[in-house]
């Protein structure tokens, strides 16, 4: 019983050097002028999650955030998700970490999303490797062959998927994907309809239902069975990538004009003779980094660009004037291109002013991805503000989208707005692909698509949707996935 007494006041006394040691850490810190944002850690373990996700239920996902900052400000801390977090809803500080620029900073996500990524995954990656692996993607997706046969394909996967709803009631939310995600596994891997596309669309789907889910690997759990999806996947994809490898081989050694032809992203990332192919000490270890990074680069294809075409349905739907507008200016391009022996090209769609600010409202009020999560490698200073190390901060992208400081009249569909914004670069107000090192490759690529939706939607067809609303968590969705009714525009 002593000895039980003595453990316990020993407790005691540490827990309270342990708070006394802090309290005067803090307090340098509060004489040099710099704080850790204020805020609330709410309930233990808990924190303040059960808000977190409540909001996120709430036709007004932003509620979580516009409560705190009317208390303590625009940056402040709380506890989520099991994790101490600075959350900032400024655009300034959101640039800062989103840029990067001293290393501040490194990907920080649940462990969930860690453990189905694995440790070779473009978001967990950092410095010259992660800029790299970037670099080579980007490069080839703005290649001018990219851009001319990436067009034709759209064109065709979307003429062929609008012809299929014709007189009936179809689930856009779900019908979308059959356009998008045959579209990037080409773009991926050049792999065509048939069984390997099949195989990999319901291992894809399986694997997709982990990414946010409880990280427990028990035998049928979630994370489990998209862990076991994963294994699939990766055994086929890395099988293509086995043969590719062998391809390119056996091309570099009989004809040198083949070695700069680049057809997919398994090519680009495989001709690659720098620091990608240097990191990778074996072949083995090469087509594991590479087909990690293709499994999680079929995301867009399942998720966010769908989810952008339904909510621009959803919106164009419920604001008529704006589909008046955009149908206008797409018959006008459709009348152009009537005799022209040489059709659409990726200039065309893109620049359709009305039709990139439709897109542009739609990913605003959207925000498919909320926010962005980094951790802090060090106590890091931001306009006043202390991140300190280890914690984790999170970019609000939502709440920046919906501020009204930052645009009039934030809940409301406006495709007008953006002619006096404009969409540039340097706006730190709309960010919806990131920003930074890692602003996503494939923005120019998501545009395309949609606008090539949109045309061949508003020109060729018009619809009637059944009244639905938007979800927002555990991901942005349509509650009952859209259903609308497709007819042909009378000639």
């Amino acid at each position: 019983m002593e000895w039980f007494i003595g453990v316990y006041v020993s407790i005691i006394v540490l827990l309270m050097s342990l708070w006394f040691v802090k309290k005067e850490k803090n307090n340098i810190k509060l004489r040099n002028g710099i704080k850790i944002p204020k805020g609330n850690s709410g309930w233990p373990l808990l924190g303040e999650t059960l808000d977190f996700i409540a909001s996120g239920y709430s036709s007004c996902p932003v509620t979580f955030m516009e409560k705190r900052k009317s208390i303590y400000g625009n940056v402040f801390k709380t506890n989520i998700l099991g994790s101490n977090v600075i959350i900032s809803t400024d655009p300034e500080v959101n640039k800062v970490v989103l840029l990067n620029q001293k290393n501040n900073f490194i990907p920080a996500y649940p462990k969930s999303i860690r453990e189905l990524m694995g440790k070779h995954s473009i978001l967990q990656l950092n410095g010259t490797m992660h800029k790299k692996l970037h670099s080579l993607i980007a490069v080839f997706l703005k290649s001018p062959q990219f851009k001319s046969q990436i067009t034709r394909d759209i064109q065709h996967s979307v003429k062929q998927c609008l012809a299929s709803w014709t007189n009936k009631t179809i689930y856009i939310q779900d019908e979308v994907k059959k356009i998008t995600f045959p579209i990037l596994i080409k773009v991926l891997m050049s792999v065509g309809p048939g069984e390997d596309l099949d195989l990999l669309k319901r291992e894809f789907e399986e694997f997709i239902k982990g990414l946010i889910c409880l990280p427990i690997k028990f035998p049928g759990t979630t994370l489990y069975k998209s862990l076991k999806a994963k294994e699939r996947m990766m055994k086929m994809v890395g099988r293509i990538v086995e043969e590719r490898m062998k391809l390119i081989m056996d091309n570099n050694a009989e004809d040198d004009e083949k070695v700069g032809v680049v057809n997919d992203v398994v090519d680009a990332l495989l001709r690659d003779k720098g620091e990608l192919s240097q990191s990778s000490s074996s072949s083995n270890l090469m087509v594991e980094m590479i087909s990690q990074n293709i499994i999680e680069f079929m995301i867009p294809g399942e998720e966010t660009l769908p989810t952008a075409m339904t909510l621009a349905l959803k919106f164009l739907t419920d604001y008529p004037l704006a589909l008046s507008k955009l149908m206008e200016e797409n018959m006008e391009l459709k009348k152009q291109k009537t005799n022209c022996p040489d059709g659409y090209t990726w200039t065309d769609y893109m620049s359709l002013p009305f039709t990139q600010n439709v897109i542009s409202e739609t990913l605003r009020m959207a925000n498919i991805v909320n926010g962005i999560w980094r951790k802090a490698v060090k106590d890091v200073e931001i306009k006043g503000y202390l991140i300190p190390k280890d914690w984790g901060v999170m970019a609000s992208l939502t709440s920046v989208h919906m501020d009204s400081k930052n645009y009039e009249n934030p809940y409301k569909f406006d495709p007008w707005r953006w002619e006096k914004i404009g969409v540039v670069p340097s706006n730190n107000c709309f960010t919806p692909f990131g920003s930074g090192h890692r602003l996503c490759p494939g923005l120019e690529l998501s545009r395309l698509e949609l606008s090539i939706f949109l045309h061949h939607l508003v020109t060729t067809y018009r619809w009637e949707a059944e009244r639905d609303e938007i979800v927002y968590f555990p991901t942005v969705k349509m509650k009952k996935k859209l259903p609308i009714r497709v007819q042909p525009i009378s000639t």
